[in-house]
């Protein structure tokens, strides 16, 4: 087994210039920007129901065959990648509004 010299998973956020003083304001009023989530929020608990089904499959296919689909990875991936940002928008990271998208 190789040794890897950098964790697997990478997130980067660019920092921005200049940001959004309506989003900052909606972010202190947390429950207001948090409202704007609620359709992401809906999609992403089924979502994330799915996925951990998903991972169990996978988890018996690593067991079978010793390797893990690479549909079922890539899925549970996107559902990672949607929910690190609705995360960050919420945080204030950035001002982009997360798209509906796995990719």
């Amino acid at each position: 087994m190789a040794l890897q010299t950098e964790y697997p998973v990478r997130v980067e956020v660019d920092y921005p210039e200049r940001s959004s003083r309506l989003l900052a304001l909606l972010a202190i009023l947390f429950f207001a920007k948090a409202l704007l989530l609620i359709p992401h929020f809906v999609v992403i608990y089924f979502l994330g129901i799915v996925a951990l089904i998903a991972a169990f499959i996978g988890y018996w296919a690593v067991l079978i065959t010793g390797r893990y689909p690479r549909g079922l990875h890539s899925f549970i991936v996107g559902v990672a990648r949607w929910q690190t940002r609705i995360n960050l928008w919420l945080l204030g990271l950035t001002d982009r509004y997360p798209p509906f998208s796995l990719t």
